[in-house]
């Protein structure tokens, strides 16, 4: 009885044509399950979002501080166009980050791909620049400090501020006028579509522009420390307050290049020794710091500068309080 279910169970062909039948219907009900479970492959990445989060934090920051600067005559010194420019070049960085974010999983496409790295890059680079040149002017506000307030500075300021953003605007534009890797992906860098020379050329401009502002920064605290009596003596009557402020800028300075160097230094020596083969956690990781130099920046402006802390306060509550009411301002208060 037991060999004829067995010869009945394998034998027949009838039934053998049943199972493969049933078979065949079940695996391919079977193999048709995952093709809709990956369907949804649309999976966002955690790093982006952390880097949207960032973007839209430096935006909303510095957003503020370019209003507050562009919209107060009062805020017209040189350092203050300076603070705006950096303000300026931090927001277009963060809204960069924001349309990358909304680019990579909306809107696919090589043409938004080098307008967004674009952006960035010119974004970035105007910030570097601007702290260079805050630098350059904190050194001339010292070392020419009976002709700094005339209006040759003034014209100084803006060709500064013309050469970086023309200088940023072309590095930008470098990546949608060719300088890519979409079509050689063996020379992409860890930031696509960046080539590898492109992003070795950043870094290494951006090496040199800290090394400057290192020097300018040791030959500033040089000169506060060697002339601080003659600059007393010129200024007899604000020694105090002239010497209290100029201080004030030094350490501001020291501040914005120690976060500069905190924040940057990681992603510029990680780009000149990796390419695209590495993994991207790394790349994630040593730029997402970067991006809070941006963060950052505006912090420091607001809480250390009196003529910004004004204005915070009139926007806020309509009232200044006297304690920032009773103090005077200088361009050395940075």
């Amino acid at each position: 009885m037991n060999e004829d279910l067995k010869v009945n169970l394998s034998g027949q062909p009838q039934d053998y044509l049943d199972a493969g039948a049933a078979e065949n219907v079940s695996a391919a009900v079977s193999s048709q399950v995952p093709v809709v479970d990956s369907q949804p492959e649309l999976t966002v990445n955690p790093w982006d979002i952390v880097l949207c989060t960032s973007g839209t934090l430096i935006s909303c920051e510095n957003a503020i501080v370019v209003l507050i600067i562009f919209h107060n005559p009062s805020l017209r010194a040189p350092m203050f166009l300076l603070i705006g420019s950096l303000a300026l070049a931090d927001l277009l960085a963060g809204i960069g980050l924001i349309i990358n974010f909304v680019f990579a999983y909306l809107l696919q496409s090589e043409a938004t791909k080098l307008v967004t790295i674009g952006l960035i890059v010119a974004s970035f680079s105007a910030s570097v620049c601007s702290l260079l040149a805050i630098t350059v002017d904190r050194y001339l506000s010292l070392y020419y400090a009976l002709t700094y307030h005339s209006e040759r500075t003034v014209t100084f300021t803006y060709v500064m501020l013309i050469m970086l953003w023309g200088t940023s605007i072309c590095l930008g534009l470098l990546p949608v006028l060719g300088w890519n890797c979409l079509r050689d992906e063996s020379t992409c860098s860890v930031v696509r579509p960046l080539t590898k020379n492109n992003a070795a050329i950043l870094s290494v401009s951006f090496l040199f522009m800290f090394a400057l502002m290192l020097q300018l920064y040791i030959q500033i605290c040089k000169i506060v420390m060697r002339h601080a009596h003659q600059i007393a003596l010129q200024h007899h009557f604000l020694a105090t307050s002239h010497y209290v402020t100029t201080r004030k800028g030094v350490s501001t300075l020291a501040i914005i290049l120690g976060t500069f160097a905190a924040c940057w230094m990681p992603f510029t020596l990680y780009s000149l020794i990796a390419d695209y083969t590495y993994p991207s956690i790394y790349t994630y990781a040593t730029l997402l710091p970067a991006t809070y130099n941006s963060i950052i920046n505006p912090v420091i402006y607001a809480f250390r500068n009196q003529e910004i802390q004004k204005a915070l306060c009139l926007v806020c509550c309509g009232c200044v309080p006297s304690s920032l009411s009773q103090r005077a301002r200088s361009p050395s208060d940075v």
